[in-house]
């Protein structure tokens, strides 16, 4: 393998596949990046065992080839280069990377090529600022616990319009709803022409009627982690088969196994039919703030208690041991004057995934979980979060 490719862009594609990939993975054939370089370009391949990461730089290619090389030391390298261009060439068992004046070698990894898997048909497009607004916030409702694989996924669902996701960890659940653009892709595409089905993919928008539907429960940390690095990405392209689903952009992919199973719907349902019993407009990053301080004194389990009162939310906190907490924050309040009481994590993570908006709180009878929403500029979001019992003589 002989190419010349720019700095900027192959150490940015090489930072990004750090980025999209973990670094948890203690087998040796996930630690290496694939190098191959044909007539379209330079590619990078890797993977960490739960996702493959694909990613084009454009390249001039004197003699195609390819080679495996530890994906965080080939990172580095190229951050490190000033220079305008880089000559990457196998030399027996190494890369050599050589820019004016200097010249780095890196060992190749016999054996650890990762796979090359086709991506799945492209079914329509979102805006990488909606996808990370929706996905992130939701995906952080998502269990942790692997015991219970289906709840440690965000179930992604199409409609004529409209991208919906939605997670539950049991205790608190999130769903949103972003601007989805049905396509007419083509039939089948492979990781060396995701650029061509993607700009295929683009242009068929706008004059399709419609594609095939799209449901899929992803793996929440992986959809998480993707959203937050194509934030600037104008054009995602959203792909799914039975047990695959990638995301595929000008210039890359990521694709990942889908989770089995699927989510009750008419439980869902009925927990997403919201009776208020009474209602609170707040500014979301005051209370998150409020309810942060009141954290400390809420004892093991972090338990903060909100009263509705008129004009005003009262954020209580005590515990034999660590003392106690009161604080009052200025709210817009209708209805009953209402206490509840949160785990602390769970009400901020409810809180945080509204900055700098202004929330509103839908307080239920009894049980019900709270509802949390805002106006966001092009995402619906809820996020609902289930109370902890309160004492029947403090709860009006």
């Amino acid at each position: 393998m002989d190419v010349t490719a720019p700095v900027a862009r192959l150490a940015t594609a090489a930072a990004l596949m750090l980025r999209l990939l973990t670094a948890r993975s203690l087998q040796p054939s996930h630690a290496g990046a694939l190098l191959r370089a044909d007539d379209t370009g330079l590619h990078l391949i890797g993977t960490d065992g739960e996702v493959v990461v694909h990613l084009r730089v454009p390249a001039t290619v004197h003699t195609p080839g390819e080679v495996v090389v530890p994906r965080r030391a080939v990172a580095e390298t190229l951050t490190a280069l000033d220079a305008a261009d880089a000559r990457l060439t196998v030399q027996g068992g190494r890369l050599a990377i050589r820019v004016p004046g200097a010249r780095f070698a890196l060992p190749s990894l016999p054996g650890a090529t990762p796979p090359t898997v086709p991506l799945p048909p492209a079914h329509g497009t979102v805006t990488g600022d909606d996808l990370r607004t929706a996905a992130v916030p939701v995906a952080g409702a998502a269990s942790r616990e692997h015991a219970l694989p289906m709840f440690t996924g965000v179930r992604l669902r199409t409609h004529d319009t409209a991208l919906t996701l939605l997670a539950t960890d049991r205790f608190r659940l999130a769903t949103a709803s972003i601007p989805w653009h049905a396509a007419l892709p083509p039939a089948t595409a492979t990781p060396t022409d995701t650029d061509a089905a993607s700009r295929a993919t683009a242009g068929s928008i706008g004059a399709a009627t419609g594609g095939s539907r799209v449901e899929a429960l992803v793996p929440a940390a992986v959809l998480a982690r993707a959203a937050q690095q194509l934030s600037r990405i104008p054009a995602v392209h959203v792909h799914a088969a039975d047990d695959v689903f990638a995301l595929s952009w000008d210039g890359g992919s990521i694709t990942t196994a889908t989770l089995g199973g699927g989510y009750p719907d008419a439980q869902l349902s009925r927990l997403l039919d919201i009776a208020p019993a009474c209602t609170v407009e707040v500014d979301a990053d005051t209370l998150a703030h409020a309810v942060d301080r009141a954290a400390a004194y809420g004892g093991a389990h972090g338990r903060v208690t909100l009263q509705a009162i008129d004009g005003a939310l009262l954020v209580r906190a005590d515990d034999p041991l660590t003392g106690e907490s009161e604080q009052t924050v200025k709210a817009t309040t209708d209805g009953a004057h209402t206490i509840r009481s949160f785990q602390a994590r769970l009400l901020l993570d409810a809180l945080r995934a509204f900055p700098h908006h202004t929330v509103q709180l839908r307080i239920q009878e009894g049980m019900r979980a709270t509802a949390f929403t805002a106006d966001l500029p092009a995402a619906t979001l809820d996020y609902l979060v289930v109370p902890l019992r309160t004492p029947p003589s403090t709860d009006t």
